[in-house]
Order: structure tokens, then C-alpha cells, then sequence
């Protein structure tokens, strides 16, 4: 039996959950209906029709489109829908409405548009406005009407306006969750990695390796959002600070790739070395957590550049421990040269992340730590 308290108590969860969920997405939605309501006035304003509801269509799936991600796909969008319309607009004239009749709309506007060589989704959109112009529009078999197509383009335009003009996107966002998220993989499989090694186990270092070698799909997940962060920042208004920040993370994430590549390499050369051997030098552990340090340091660094200097002065460390390693067993030669190799990507990628141009100089390793050094 439940009580009273017990009824307020989950009424308010439920309602605290209600908000959870709409705070992340009432932006977008404020945006969409905005959207909606601008592209039927001006439609109403510039067409005929009293009733233009494919502008507000385009509208609300040009503004989903847009939201986030590039203005590119938001124009295919609203060309699918412009297609579907032109090529059931065109044949309604000549098979009429009714069931069978809105499968071969639905057929011929999906296969124009794989014609034209156009995406799946835009391929998709085009079927769907063919459905909606059947089931919307009472006079749709009356015959072509140009302003249906004006619709589609006066909806697509009004959600590009609102989205870059009164609701701009931050291009910087996405590009920086995804850099983020890669920079805390490649300090996590570092500091796997150091540890492995205190510990000579070859079941931690096994996962460490497996750790690596999943960070590189978040370099590439990475290098999306960053084109198409940089390509939103082309149709919005002027953000300093978000520019700025996409300069940084165009200059620097290309070294943190081979950075990630070589923590790969570095991880499997550990598990030969712990899996043949249980005498690993002292310092090797160490060395290769102040690599996962700098990695830590350099993430802070895209807001605070400040944070730079102490990345690359951890990497810089970790070459100068690596290179005192004894060099009489090759296997612990492989693993302090891939530490190095690890010390100078990061190295370089403090740079790029501290100045505010690329220097298009590739320094030679030993010149490049010892002048980081000083």
C-alpha cells in the first residue's frame, strides 16, 4: 500500500528526472519551433499558399540537422525534401492520390535522388516529403504548384538563419568532448602501461595493449568532429575563444595521432618485456608515468595553455629517464626508444598547442628535448 510520502517522494524523482532530460535538449527545441513558426510567416508572407506547412517542415529537419553538425548535410536535407516534392508534385497530375499511387511517388522520388548521386539520408527525406505532400495537401492532384518547391527553400533557409544567427551552435563543443575523451584514454593506457611494469605483470600489461589500440578510433572520431566544428564555425557568428581553440586543436591533434600510435607500439614492446623477463630497470616505470602526466597536463592546455609548459617539461623528463636505461638487452632499448619516441610527439604537440601558429619546423629530436629542456 503505498502512502502519501511515498507518492511525493516519486512524483518529485519523476519530475527532477523530466528536467534532467529536457535541460540538455530545450535548446534545440526553443530552436526548432522558433524555426517552424519564422519559415511559415515569411512563407505566408512571400507565397501564395495560406497554409505553407512544407516550410515548416524543411524548417524543423533543416534546424535537427544543423544543430550540432554541419550546415552542409542541413542543404541535403532540404534538398531531399525539395526533390520528393518536385517529383510528386510533377506526377500527382497524372496517376492521382490514393495508396498505390503513393508507393510509385514514394518509388520514383527515392530513385531520383540515388540518381543524382545523393546520400541515404537525403535519399530518405525525399520518399518521406513525397508521403507528406499525398497526405498533407488536399489539392496536391490539382497539379504542379512551383510555390511547394519555394516552401521547401524558404523553410531551409529560415532554419539556417535562426541556427546561425539567434541560436549559434559552438563549433569548438563536440570537437572538444571528443579530444577529451582521446586525451583520457591515452593517459589511462600510459599509466596502465607504468604500472604493468612495476608490477611485471604480463596480464596488466596485455590489457594496457589492448587499451591502445582502442584510442585509435577516438583519434578519428576526433578528426570529425574537428571538420565539422571547423565547418560550422564558417556559418556562425565570430567566437573568439571557440576559433581559437579549434586553431589549437587543428595545429597539435595530427602529433597527439602519432603520439597514440606510438603508445601502441610501446605498450606491446612492455609485453614482450615483461612476459621474457621480471628484471625491468627501476626507472622505466617512472618514465613512462611522467609521459602519462604530460598527457593529463597538455588536455588543461587547450583551455589554459599555461598548462604547456609543465606537459612538455614531463615529457622532456621522460626521454632524459629513458635514455640512461642500460642498453645491454635489446628488448629494454626497444621500450626506451618508444619512450622517447612517445616524449618527443608530445613534445611537439606542447608547442603547437602553446603558440598561436604552426612554426613549420621539425626540430631533430635531440635538439628539439634538449632546447625543451632548457
Amino acid at each position: 500500500m503505498f502512502r502519501p510520502s511515498h507518492i511525493l517522494t516519486r512524483s518529485r524523482t519523476a519530475v527532477a528526472a523530466v528536467r534532467v532530460r529536457l535541460r540538455g535538449r530545450m535548446l534545440a527545441i526553443v530552436q526548432t519551433a522558433a524555426a517552424a513558426v519564422v519559415a511559415w510567416e515569411l512563407a505566408v508572407l512571400l507565397l501564395p499558399d495560406p497554409r505553407p506547412s512544407f516550410a515548416a517542415i524543411a524548417a524543423v529537419i533543416a534546424v535537427g540537422a544543423t544543430h550540432d553538425q554541419q550546415a552542409r548535410r542541413a542543404v541535403q536535407l532540404v534538398g531531399g525534401v525539395v526533390l520528393g516534392i518536385t517529383v510528386a508534385d510533377i506526377l500527382i497530375g497524372l496517376i492521382g492520390t490514393g495508396a498505390w499511387q503513393m508507393g510509385v511517388l514514394v518509388l520514383l522520388a527515392m530513385s531520383a535522388a540515388v540518381a543524382l548521386g545523393a546520400g541515404e539520408i537525403v535519399v530518405v527525406e525525399a520518399g518521406v516529403s513525397a508521403i507528406l505532400l499525398v497526405a498533407l495537401d488536399p489539392g496536391a492532384a490539382e497539379g504542379f504548384q512551383i510555390s511547394r518547391i519555394f516552401e521547401g527553400v524558404i523553410g531551409g533557409g529560415t532554419a539556417l538563419a535562426v541556427s546561425a544567427i539567434f541560436f549559434p551552435p559552438d563549433p569548438a563543443l563536440a570537437p572538444s568532448r571528443a579530444a577529451q575523451a582521446m586525451f583520457v584514454e591515452l593517459g589511462r593506457a600510459l599509466e596502465r602501461i607504468a604500472a604493468a611494469l612495476e608490477a611485471r605483470d604480463v596480464g596488466a600489461a596485455e590489457r594496457a595493449l589492448s587499451d591502445a589500440r582502442g584510442i585509435d578510433s577516438m583519434v578519428r572520431s576526433v578528426e570529425e568532429e574537428l571538420a565539422s566544428g571547423v565547418e560550422t564555425a564558417r556559418y556562425t557568428p565570430p567566437r573568439r575563444a571557440s576559433r581559437s581553440l579549434l586553431d589549437r586543436y587543428e595545429r597539435s591533434i595530427p602529433q597527439f595521432d602519432y603520439a597514440v600510435r606510438n603508445t601502441r607500439v610501446l605498450a606491446r614492446n612492455v609485453v614482450t618485456l615483461v612476459r621474457e623477463h621480471s628484471d625491468v630497470p627501476e626507472n622505466l616505470p617512472g618514465a613512462v608515468r611522467d609521459l602519462s602526466g604530460a598527457v593529463w597536463e597538455l588536455a588543461a592546455a587547450y583551455d589554459a595553455p599555461s598548462h604547456a609548459e609543465p606537459g612538455r617539461a614531463l615529457a622532456v623528463r621522460a626521454a632524459s629517464e629513458a635514455a640512461t636505461l642500460p642498453d645491454e638487452r635489446p628488448d629494454v632499448v626497444l621500450v626506451g626508444g618508444q619512450v622517447r619516441s612517445v616524449a618527443v610527439d608530445l613534445v611537439r604537440a606542447a608547442e603547437l598547442v602553446a603558440v598561436d601558429h604552426d612554426p613549420h619546423s621539425e626540430r631533430p629530436t635531440e635538439e628539439l628535448l634538449v632546447s625543451a629542456n632548457a
